[in-house]
């Protein structure tokens, strides 16, 4: 049985919903090919469960223009474990944004050039427009509109594993 991972860190509740929304996708591709899908807070991941998966999807904040301290703290913790142990593993990442995002994308980027994964769908970008501290620091609500992104990347990487493109 093939696993699809997905490591993640919310503060906001919008990456939360993110992951939400590709998590139920990709259930539903799993169900008709056996595929095991789980999903983890970053504070609960470690190397091990990166290793034992198929494809993995980290998913974050961006927070002062870098991927979230939980996150980080993942990739501190489990980095070394996994170097040289992932060459080639399917990934993935979604980021939730309050206007760019693109630091955390390309903070991302690098952590998985050092580790040798495979990136194997465009990332998932989410910008909320969230400016002040009052809407930064808010519940993130996010619609169907901002979702359908997220839930085509579960779809994609279930079904990529399921037939064995990855």
């Amino acid at each position: 049985m093939k696993t699809l991972l997905f490591v993640w860190h919310s503060q906001t509740g919008g990456t939360a919903a993110m992951v939400e929304a590709a998590v139920q996708a990709a259930r539903e591709h799993a169900e008709e090919s056996g595929l095991q899908v789980r999903s983890l807070r970053a504070e609960e991941a470690g190397a091990d469960d990166v290793l034992a998966a198929d494809a993995v999807v980290f998913a974050t904040p961006e927070n002062l223009a870098a991927i979230s301290g939980r996150l980080k703290d993942f990739f501190d913790r489990s980095y070394y474990a996994l170097l040289d142990r992932c060459e080639g593993k399917p990934c993935g990442w979604m980021v939730c944004a309050g206007s760019d995002g693109q630091a955390a994308i390309a903070q991302l980027r690098r952590i998985a050039t050092g580790l040798r994964l495979r990136e194997v769908a465009e990332p998932v970008l989410v910008c909320t427009h969230a400016q002040t501290p009052q809407a930064i620091l808010a519940r993130k609500r996010l619609d169907a509109v901002q979702l359908a992104p997220c839930r085509e990347l579960g779809a994609t990487l279930a079904a990529g594993l399921a037939l064995g493109l990855y």
